[in-house]
């Protein structure tokens, strides 16, 4: 029976809330997922092309890091005020915004992952014949992938969390259920929404932790961050345990 009146007494936790309301929170979450997903894969697209600017030198470093770091800093309701005019209220303002607020997150991490491969192997590309593409796409960015995948999970945590605040507009996903809440308190309503946005990033970050490890599987291998700065490159085999290519493996990268 008290579970039965839960709703009634405003129970923080309510198993009638989760069945009478099991498609509202899927259609929350739905929604909430599909923003997230397409914020971030926009922001990569727009941040690594912004990176290869950067590292062309002092010129394009700052301009860029700066901006970047400047749209951060911009409150959520002064951005989606700004973009309002261009957007109207559409999920496409909201992404907007979003995808801005990544860019300082995955620019950075991006640079420093392709700053930080040994010039030893891209010495070692260049003398079996690397271009410029080649040189990036072979041998720099997969030595970059650790930081980059670090930055990645970082920025697609962040996009969970901040995709709530697209309720001001209507397109929050489970931040809507949030803001329809507070103004009555419906606790069981306020901690389910609050509980799935938390599981929602633990489950993304995983996904990215599991996608990171298949992708970079020489970082698992004791002793090659350190020794295979030598040996690697003298390897030329692109089976090798060492780096893509037979080039010396990158140091392990985690994000904090």
């Amino acid at each position: 029976m008290a579970e039965q009146n839960c709703l009634v007494t405003n129970d923080w936790i309510c198993g009638e809330y989760l069945r009478s309301r099991s498609q509202e929170l899927t259609d929350a979450t739905v929604q909430h997922i599909g923003i997230t997903v397409v914020s971030v894969l926009i922001g990569l697209a727009v941040a690594f092309p912004l990176a290869l600017l950067a590292r062309r030198g002092r010129r394009f470093a700052g301009p860029v890091l700066g901006l970047t770091t400047v749209l951060y800093t911009v409150p959520s309701l002064a951005m989606f005020s700004l973009l309002l005019p261009v957007f109207g209220l559409s999920a496409a303002l909201v992404v907007t915004g979003l995808v801005l607020y990544s860019l300082t997150i995955l620019v950075r991490n991006i640079l420093a992952g392709l700053e930080a491969v040994p010039e030893e192997a891209r010495d070692a590309a260049r003398g079996m014949g690397y271009g410029p593409g080649r040189l990036l796409w072979e041998v720099e960015l997969p030595l970059a992938l650790p930081a980059v995948m670090a930055g990645l999970r970082i920025a697609t945590v962040s996009t969970v969390a901040l995709t709530t605040v697209g309720s001001l507009v209507g397109k929050g996903g489970l931040g809507n259920l949030i803001e329809d809440a507070l103004p009555s308190f419906f606790k069981a309503q306020v901690l389910a929404a609050s509980v799935l946005c938390v599981l929602l990033a633990m489950a993304a970050d995983l996904l990215l932790l599991g996608l990171q490890r298949l992708l970079t599987p020489w970082t698992r291998i004791p002793g090659t961050s350190r020794t295979a700065g030598t040996a690697g490159s003298r390897r030329t085999d692109p089976d090798g345990p060492g780096g893509p290519a037979g080039l010396p493996a990158p140091a392990k990268v985690e994000a904090g």
